[in-house]
């Protein structure tokens, strides 16, 4: 008997053998079975999915002697003669080969006759998109309304090419791709009817590399089956059709991922001497690239990757994230196509693998974008909570009178009191916080009345509260006289804490849970408001501490580059009403003169009185830091702002000046 190749032996008799098509095989049966038959029919879908297939089985159904049939009987003579393609009434046309109006003319004759022996004349014509205009205009009349027992079925793998005029008159259908778990077993039992033993990894590949199409599966199967020797194996596959094998590829991406240039491009030049094709690397790393990018995304099925899981690399997989890997897939899918228009395809191969090499330090926009996020949040917050190694005794003060105001010490030994938009005029209770920094808390004992409380082990008072509290304990008592608002604003608070010599009666108290410390009085007289004006106007923030305060303002407020312009500045001299600092660049002096009013309201809030702000040029001092080449060696470093230290870390970067 004479050898009949796969595609051929094994194509689908009956509506039930078609593989992947149960939409389209159901509704033609159940057309036949209502007796619902059209005069045309269009097939359409991709090569080798059974379209010219069901053309015949339609035929044999509605020829059959037992017809017509949902499921033809296939052992009378009209199935057995439209199987053998020597039947009368079943004409197949090459679309491709019959392209012209006087092929066209020809069938409009034909069909004026009744079928010889059948109960239909049945036109498969197939390729139909491959017809000329002229020849679709000739067959519009006819397939319209042809005689009752004429039935026209067309076939393309290209329906965009078919007129819509066509398209209009017929019945269309559109075939799928065919899974390749599906195409897998029809494989296997093809295997098995030749008495073949072929293993799941290598019939996995041939029905992936079949991309859906069951004509080019057992067509790669035949070829594989010739040169395996009864035993299809992967390795025999990749041996005999030139392919990279997986642990080549892990070797290659393994010299990648460790950054290793030179024996990454030698493993490429043994792959290539080996009689690989510029082409085939590139197609084979798109492949392996995309089964890693799908095992680090958690998909391990077989039938998509191609193998098992496990051949690929681990430290691949450990080394590069997934969006390195779609950055590495999207390399070589772009090089396959510019290896055509190349000066060398191996250049390009070779560049690639280079850039490869330093894919571990790819971030993506997505990456920036986050870290461009997390530094606007980093800005727009206070710089106490920014930074996430605060002082181990920082801690919170809970205010029962009602101040309106943050309370910060300074190492100075004075303090900011922040004036909010709303101050309540009775003690309610409402929670301040106060940062303190470290050291302070070691001198805490300074002020402490100790008969104020009776709680043992009550904690002492600060010198800076205790004298803030004692002035206003005097201005009471003196029927609400005004301080002294004519001392100098550089004068520590410490200093006039000596002066206060009546022992406050009010004695602040950490809690041993939260670290916070609690007022006694649990209501204030209307009278202290006034008097509490007073002693802000008294303790203002010396002048050292005065710009890094007004930045924490500022960025509280929302107003981040006012803040950034500022944190730029130094040499800050208080004159009179007026705060003068100097700017490293003239385009800093320019922004900050149109801040100038925006900065000089907040630093009002923050001295108590009207101050303007004025920022002058600074000329280049000796041993300032200068840039050179990309590199900068600033002075001082150390003594940037929390925010600075953070946004270089996380960029990566540096500051650049003075």
């Amino acid at each position: 008997m004479a050898y009949e190749v796969t595609a051929n032996r094994r194509r689908p008799q009956r509506f039930e053998d078609l593989a992947g098509q149960e939409f389209v095989a159901a509704t033609l049966q159940n057309a036949i079975t209502a007796g619902q038959i059209a005069h045309a029919y269009l097939f359409a879908g991709p090569r080798g999915c059974g379209k010219t297939s069901s053309a015949r089985i339609l035929a044999k159904s509605l020829n059959c002697e037992k017809g017509p049939a949902a499921s033809p009987c296939g052992q009378c003579t009209a199935c057995r003669e439209i199987a053998l393609g020597s039947s009368l009434d079943v004409i197949e046309i090459d679309g491709a080969s019959n392209t012209s109006v006087n092929d066209i003319r020809q069938i409009k004759d034909e069909v004026l006759f009744p079928p010889n022996s059948c109960r239909y004349k049945v036109y498969i014509i197939d390729e139909v998109h491959m017809l000329s205009m002229s020849a679709f205009n000739a067959l519009l009349k006819t397939i319209e309304e042809p005689p009752p027992y004429v039935v026209f079925i067309f076939a393309t793998t290209e329906l965009h090419k078919v007129p819509a005029t066509i398209k209009s008159r017929c019945q269309q259908f559109h075939f799928r791709l065919v899974a390749a778990e599906q195409i897998k077993e029809l494989l296997a039992a093809a295997a098995e009817e030749l008495h073949i033993t072929a293993d799941a990894e290598a019939l996995y590949w041939i029905a992936r590399e079949a991309r859906g199409s069951i004509r080019d599966a057992y067509t790669l199967f035949d070829q594989t089956a010739a040169f395996s020797d009864g035993h299809i194996t992967y390795d025999k596959i990749r041996g005999t059709l030139g392919l990279i094998g997986t642990d080549m590829l892990n070797e290659l991406y393994e010299r990648c991922a460790e950054g290793n240039a030179s024996q990454a491009v030698l493993t490429l030049d043994r792959i290539l001497h080996n009689g690989v094709s510029i082409e085939q690397f590139v197609s084979d790393s798109a492949e392996y690239l995309r089964s890693l990018l799908f095992v680090s995304s958690g998909i391990t099925r077989e039938s998509l990757l191609g193998q098992a899981a496990e051949r690929f690399s681990p430290a691949v997989l450990a080394a590069w994230k997934p969006v390195q890997l779609e950055r590495a897939l999207s390399l070589f899918l772009t090089l396959y196509r510019d290896i055509r228009y190349s000066l060398d395809a191996r250049y390009e191969a070779e560049l690639a693998v280079l850039r490869l090499c330093s894919l571990s330090g790819y971030v993506s926009a997505s990456e920036v974008k986050d870290a461009v996020d997390a530094a606007r949040a980093l800005l727009m917050r206070d710089a106490g909570a920014a930074a996430q190694g605060a002082p181990a005794d920082s801690v919170r003060m809970q205010s029962a009178r009602g101040y309106g105001a943050d309370v910060h010490s300074t190492p100075a030994g004075g303090f900011i009191q922040k004036k909010t938009e709303s101050e309540p005029t009775q003690g309610t209770g409402a929670a301040r916080s106060v940062s303190m920094p470290a050291g302070v808390s070691a001198g805490m004992g300074a002020g402490l009345n100790a008969g104020s409380s009776a709680e043992s082990g009550a904690a002492p008072v600060l010198p800076q509260f205790a004298a803030m509290r004692s002035l206003v304990s005097q201005q009471a008592s003196d029927g609400g006289g005004h301080t002294d608002s004519q001392r100098s604003c550089r004068e520590p608070v410490t200093e006039r804490a000596a002066s206060a010599a009546a022992p406050d009666t009010d004695v602040l108290r950490p809690d041993a849970a939260q670290d916070t410390l609690h007022t006694a009085p649990d209501s204030v007289p209307p009278a202290r408001q006034p008097q509490e004006a007073a002693v802000r106007e008294q303790a203002p923030l010396p002048v050292s501490e005065l710009q890094e305060a007004a930045v924490k303002e500022l960025m509280h407020q929302g107003e981040a580059g006012a803040a950034m312009l500022l944190s730029r500045t130094k040499s800050w001299v208080l004159e009179g009403e007026t705060v003068r600092a100097r700017a490293d660049s003239a385009f800093t002096c320019a922004q900050l003169a149109k801040e100038a009013a925006k900065i000089g309201g907040c630093l009002s809030d923050l001295l108590g009185k009207n101050i303007a702000f004025e920022a002058e040029l600074d000329a280049p001092a000796a041993g300032a830091g200068v840039e050179t080449g990309g590199t900068a060696a600033p002075a001082g470093n150390n003594d940037l702002p929390v925010q600075a230290q953070i946004l270089c870390s996380l960029f990566k970067g540096s500051v650049i000046g003075g």
